[in-house]
């Protein structure tokens, strides 16, 4: 049964509204690509409403700026306990509206929570330091909430970024503007209508559902908006740096894609790897930003490593998301399915060897077969360009330094992951590897305690990690003169 669809309107200064143009969009589920709900259609009048409504709730004496820091994470653990209480429905919904099946929406849920409490707990742990001066000066610094931050959502998973972003930010004290995707908007005006239920003042959060092109546009351009958080394709990702220095220099963080490498030495225990080597690409169909989309496997295993992928590719359950025994569901929507069967038809044209997989299942959604490419080359399309589908592309390496300088031939830098029993190719890889999250022996292992981002084009700055608040807060440093020395 369908998920009831509580909320298509605009969320602003704790009120439901109409977008002031009075149009909708249409959102639909990735199953059978039909629609299920007509939402609001925000546009520059109504970030510019949302932003003012955040500008008040972040004034100096708003009932917001007055709560203690402790408080504040009160509330945030309240909102935690409302994602619990309501975690079922959420899932539903999440899997309805963007095609995760319900076994990685619920573990995904589980997170959320977690990562709440965690981040909660900093609210009131922002501390400034006394700094020793030369001369006759005492001098300490204050970090204090940066302001409005606007924070733009991707469509692959609404719910984990809209709690990341958001609770960040809200435990360091700015207000926000929210925009989800246009293709996934209905998770992210559920948590808002739990955020009102928790108790959050009046424009604390503001939520404009809209289009990059429009409501996207307008929040990173609005000189009001102090902070951008976006994660999302590096292309979108190096136009909203851009926009972001042109009427103020906004502080700016970019979680953006990637093409992350794993690889599998011939000394790996392959009963651990190849299971989690089919996870780590095969996982919500592909679209997950950290995916192993370069698999790179040593020769001496190569045969037999290959032969074993297969068999798990072609073993996962394809089917309807809601169905708890689904392993494998749609794409997101058409544009990107077919996407994705155009970078399938660029691997066989290219000389990859197809080994299973590769087509669209059914003529209803949208979803694609979990595809297995061997003897792919790095200069290959598949190898180079992040497909955001479930496609495994598995390369064939000699020796450790080669795999290293072969996994950094990229402008990406997001994740990698090697599988090794010896420890000193975990500690060679994990030092010279050019990537913001590496793991060894697993794949996929993210807490809120560890930092999260990328280097190269794969983003910029940090979220989750004792020290994510930063990116809310900015220093003043306070010298006051003392009396002449005694």
């Amino acid at each position: 049964m369908a998920p009831q669809i509580k909320y298509t309107k605009l969320f602003i200064d704790n009120e439901w509204v109409d977008a002031k143009s009075g149009k909708t969009f249409e959102t639909r589920t990735p199953h059978d690509g039909s629609v299920i709900a007509k939402v609001a259609e925000g546009d520059k009048a109504d970030i510019d409403e949302a932003v003012k409504a955040a500008r008040r709730a972040f004034h100096r004496n708003s009932e917001w700026r007055l709560l203690d820091a402790s408080q504040r994470g009160a509330l945030l653990n309240k909102f935690a306990d409302l994602i619990q209480r309501d975690t079922a429905y959420l899932a539903a919904l999440e899997s309805y509206n963007n095609g995760m099946v319900m076994g990685v929406a619920t573990q995904f849920l589980a997170r959320v929570v977690s990562n709440i409490r965690y981040l909660a707990s900093l609210a009131d742990k922002v501390q400034g330091d006394t700094v020793p001066s030369d001369g006759d000066l005492f001098s300490y610094t204050l970090k204090q909430p940066i302001g409005v931050a606007g924070l733009i959502l991707p469509w692959n998973g609404p719910i984990i970024t809209f709690v990341n972003k958001v609770v960040t930010a809200l435990a360091a004290g700015c207000t926000v503007v929210v925009k989800p995707a246009e293709q996934t908007p209905l998770t992210a005006l559920a948590l808002a209508a739990l955020l009102l239920e928790a108790g959050f003042p009046r424009g604390v959060v503001n939520v404009v559902n809209g289009y990059g092109e429009t409501a996207g546009a307008a929040l990173t351009h609005h000189p009001h908006v102090a902070k951008i958080s976006f994660t999302g394709s590096v292309e979108v990702g190096k136009l909203i740096q851009q926009a972001a220095g042109a009427n103020n220099l906004k502080r700016v963080t970019l979680e953006l894609g990637g093409k992350s490498p794993l690889v599998i030495m011939d000394d790996a225990d392959l009963n651990v790897a190849i299971p989690f080597a089919a996870n780590a690409i095969f996982t919500h169909q592909g679209q997950v930003c950290v995916a192993a989309s370069r698999l790179y496997v040593q020769a001496g295993i190569y045969d037999k490593f290959v032969a074993e992928a297969v068999k798990h590719a072609q073993a996962r359950k394809i089917g309807n998301p809601a169905d708890p025994t689904t392993q494998h569901g749609p794409q997101v929507d058409e544009e990107m399915m077919t996407k994705v069967l155009g970078y399938i038809e660029k691997g066989k044209k290219e000389g990859a060897k197809l080994l299973t997989g590769g087509n669209r299942v059914g003529n209803s959604g949208y979803y694609i077969e979990p595809t297995v490419f061997a003897d792919v080359k790095d200069h290959m399309t598949i190898a180079k360009e992040e497909i955001f589908g479930p496609v495994q592309s598995i390369l064939k390496f000699d020796t450790l330094e080669e795999v290293i300088d072969r996994a950094n031939d990229t402008s990406y830098g997001l994740a990698a992951g090697i599988f090794t029993t010896n420890v000193n190719n975990a500690l060679q890889f994990s030092k010279h590897v050019e990537a913001g999250l590496v793991w060894v022996n697993t794949y996929f292992s993210m807490s809120c305690q560890t930092p999260f981002g990328g280097f190269k084009d794969s983003g910029l700055g940090r979220e989750s990690g004792f020290n994510c608040i930063d990116a809310y807060l900015e220093v003043k440093s306070v010298s006051i003169s003392l009396p002449k020395r005694i």
